[in-house]
């Protein structure tokens, strides 16, 4: 492991930012005031800050529609996040994007998508790009493991494997696609088994494990780096909230939610840095509160921020 005692209190920092972002977002959108809907990641904070932590700055990711947490760990602005989250002038995307469309370019976020799948060719463009300009910078893509049944997955990855492009896919399979168990639609044993036909490696690594993601993934982009071409890296993980904020979640046992809570991954990294001695016990409860203070901080912001006007509705918006 390579990373420096303050990089790990980082990531733990991080990753209660994202949890508690979440939970304010869930709570904010119960209480009428955002419309639409939203897709959480409680409970697989890990994959996105043990990946992202694996990069470098100038490198550039692809999220999704559950993307908070890729968003925060590549180093957002929280009080910019809300207030796009909430609609307002302020926001990434001047209110216009809302919870499934923040992209921010200046930390190499080049955005999310609301389409399942949908980041992952634009990612192998990224990635020729990148080739074709010389340049040593890797994309990361994410995607769920529904995206993994869908045509863009494979058309994407046969390309990115034919021209060895400098792009890591990342699947966070977090067991579900919407109410579907990844278990009935897949003839595999993993995901990640499908890159060996794109003539790349697939590695599976629990998804709840910081160090085992950053590990894996670090590996991943060092190859792609050196010219080596991609790697499918697949997260086995599991989201405690349900699908969007219109889900029952009648496919699910609460024994089965449960369980999975138990290997909270916020916890484990907390547990390993205060057991290893790089924190105490008070010092990691100030990082949980000075992010609880953070989000908090972040809505005033947001509250505060002015609506978007019909009278620029058109700028900025590209034909």
């Amino acid at each position: 492991m390579d990373l420096k005692p303050e990089r790990l209190v980082e990531a733990l920092k991080t990753m209660y930012l994202i949890r508690y972002f979440e939970e304010k977002a869930e709570e904010l959108y119960m209480l009428g005031m955002v419309h639409g809907t939203m897709h959480l990641s409680v409970g697989q904070e890990a994959s996105a800050v043990g990946a992202i932590f694996a990069l470098e700055p100038e490198d550039y990711i692809l999220s999704t529609h559950r993307g908070h947490g890729h968003c925060i760990a590549k180093g957002a602005d929280v009080k910019l996040m809300m207030a796009e989250f909430l609609g307002k002038e302020t926001g990434y995307c001047r209110g216009r994007g809302g919870s499934m469309h923040i992209a921010d370019m200046k930390t190499g976020n080049l955005g999310a998508n609301g389409i399942v799948g949908s980041g992952i060719p634009i990612a192998v463009g990224v990635g020729l790009a990148l080739k074709l300009q010389k340049s040593k910078r890797v994309v990361l893509s994410f995607f769920g493991d529904g995206a993994a049944n869908t045509g863009s997955f494979h058309e994407s990855l046969n390309m990115a494997g034919i021209w060895r492009l400098p792009v890591v896919f990342l699947c966070e399979n977090n067991q579900y696609a919407m109410s579907t168990p990844v278990t009935k639609v897949l003839p595999v044993e993993n995901i990640a088994d499908r890159a060996y036909a794109y003539g790349f490696p697939g590695v599976v690594v629990d998804g709840n494990d910081f160090f085992a993601v950053y590990e894996v993934t670090k590996a991943a982009v060092e190859r792609a780096r050196r010219g080596e071409g991609p790697t499918l890296v697949e997260c086995k993980t599991y989201r405690w909230k349900g699908h969007s904020k219109s889900d029952p979640q009648r496919y699910r046992t609460k024994e089965e939610v449960e369980a999975w809570k138990k290997k909270d991954p916020i916890a484990r990294l907390r547990t390993h840095l205060i057991t290893n001695g790089i924190l105490s016990e008070e010092e990691a409860a100030e990082i949980e509160e000075e992010a609880r203070k953070a989000i908090e901080e972040a809505v005033k912001f947001a509250m505060e921020s002015p609506e978007p006007s019909p009278e620029n509705i058109e700028k900025e918006v590209y034909a």
